[in-house]
């Protein structure tokens, strides 16, 4: 069987909504599917749902409110009208005017969104009425699900593998489609074509968090009570602890073995509270975050059987699904907040050419460039000695030209260059003299990748006299590569004698004047 959207509360004991998380800068990128999107369109991202049977479909909203769509299309899943696979982000025009407040799918697949009206759309894969819309017809359009619902404001959803489920405002739980196992609750197995009211057990009961497995439906109420149907399941308590029960067959369950378990097992993490677990009925992948930021990972992992919780690096349980759940899905609607925070790089970046920080200014081609004195002999060894004991705030520099020496400064701000290859031999040379190895080796990496016929015995001329000897050999390699056209040049003709000499030496011993 495969595994269910967890549930989990917070400190206080009162349980929290599983199905919007609030991420600050959560990297979307990390999940394969986003790799079609541009780096500009990834940075609009606000909201984004992976899913699908190989985690190849996507639906994401942007800062601007509009919702896209991308991917293989199963089902009519992208509900964009047609079954055609796009490998570009499509914006889903229908629901154009909406703001999604919780979304889940399911495994043929269909969506179900509930919006922050309360509304709720559902387009998709229909074989067993999961769309609840009273057929079988698969739904190539969101369309709004009304029946029995019209009168109340949906806050929760969530989809098992054809069966769907809502959360309403008061509290009441709503379900329909497959019902093999009974995992609609309506008392039978009879497949449920449109919304019904959940009752039974939920009678007089105020529901406050729902979730799904592939064939079965869990319900937290206000009093903590937990009430399920049949598949592998994780609970957080109050306290943080984590309980699991169900099938086990990759270790999902984290106790140390692949026995399955017919009721709740204490699953032993560390002595830090757990503040939050995460599943997914499309993957048998588990995870767990603790108050002291670690997160865990159980069950199947990247085709591992992990039997017992997994300290990772993440940061988050998202990655654990984005990195080691097959398929890379998303247990969760992503929710990644705009930062305006600066990291200590990028103020840095920011203040570089700044006149109004700045305490100490360089005059190079009657030209002024703005610095920090104390980040200069951070980081740089000639500053640091030059600079000690100097009161001055202007120095006067005449060895090395404007944008040459502007691009050394930048460089110790951002770590960087940017510099075309013929400029960058230039600031080979100060690298050289300063003795900055890794500014000599950006500069090396410029100059590679500027290299053409015309200019190669320069450059070859350049790497000799700063004793760069991978750019050495590497424009050596490009001049008998392209022997016949840089004999012709006048940079050859022009060439120093002894450099020369030395070129023909070097060339015979490696064939190349060979017929």
């Amino acid at each position: 069987m495969e595994e269910e959207l967890p549930l989990f509360y917070g400190d206080s004991g009162k349980p929290v909504q599983a199905t919007l998380s609030s991420l600050k800068m959560l990297d979307v990128g990390k999940w394969p599917i986003f790799s079609l999107c541009s780096e500009e369109e990834l940075q609009l991202i606000r909201q984004a749902c992976v899913f699908g049977n190989a985690g190849n479909e996507v639906l994401y909203t942007t800062i601007n409110d509009e919702i896209f769509v991308l991917g293989t299309n199963c089902s009519g899943c992208l509900g964009l009208g047609d079954v055609q696979s796009t490998l570009e982000p499509r914006r889903l025009d229908s629901l154009s005017d909406k703001k999604i407040a919780c979304l889940s799918y399911g495994s043929g697949p269909h969506i179900i969104l509930a919006t922050t009206e309360g509304e709720v759309f559902t387009w998709g894969h229909n074989g067993y009425t999961q769309l609840g819309n009273g057929t079988t017809n698969h739904g190539l359009v969101p369309c709004q699900v009304s029946t029995n619902l019209s009168n109340k404001q949906v806050i929760e959803v969530a989809c098992g593998s054809y069966h769907s489920l809502v959360l309403t405002s008061d509290g009441e739980v709503y379900a329909w489609g497959y019902n093999n196992s009974g995992q609609v609750g309506s008392g039978s197995t009879a497949n449920q074509a449109i919304p019904r009211r959940v009752t039974g057990c939920l009678q007089n009961k105020v529901v406050v968090n729902i979730a799904c497995g592939q064939m079965c439906s869990v319900a937290v109420v206000d009093t903590g009570e937990v009430a399920c149907g049949f598949a592998h399941t994780l609970v957080l308590t109050d306290e943080g602890q984590v309980y699991a029960w169900g099938a086990n067959s990759y270790g999902q369950l984290g106790t140390g073995n692949k026995s399955n378990q017919s009721y709740p097992t204490p699953v032993v993490v560390e002595k830090d509270r757990i503040i939050e677990i995460a599943a997914c009925h499309s993957t048998h992948t588990s995870a767990a975050k603790t108050q002291g930021g670690h997160v865990y990972m159980w069950g199947q992992c990247r085709g591992q059987s992990v039997i017992l919780p997994h300290l990772t690096h993440f940061s988050c349980t998202d990655d654990v699904f984005a990195c080691f759940a097959s398929p890379a899905v998303t247990w969760r609607l992503l929710s990644v907040e705009p930062d305006d925070h600066l990291t200590v790089a990028e103020s840095l970046k920011r203040e570089f050419d700044n006149p109004d920080t700045a305490d100490l200014k360089f005059l190079v081609d009657g030209k002024y460039i703005y610095a920090h004195k104390v980040l200069l002999k951070i980081r740089c060894e000639h500053f640091r000695s030059s600079l000690e004991d100097s009161e001055d705030d202007t120095v006067e520099m005449s060895e090395f030209s404007y944008p040459v020496y502007r691009a050394f400064l930048e460089y110790l701000y951002t770590d960087s260059i940017s510099l075309s290859p013929e400029e960058a031999v230039g600031l080979l040379d100060l690298a050289t003299f300063y003795r900055e190895n890794r500014l000599k080796k950006l500069c090396q990496q410029t100059i590679k990748q500027g290299i053409c016929e015309e200019n190669a015995i320069a450059l070859l001329s350049a790497a000799v006299k700063y004793d760069a000897q991978d750019l050495e050999e590497f424009c050596f390699r490009f001049c008998i590569n392209h022997m016949t056209v840089v004999t012709q040049t006048s940079g050859f003709a022009e060439m120093d004698h002894d450099l020369l000499k030395n070129f023909i030496s070097k060339a015979s011993r490696v064939g190349a004047f060979k017929n």
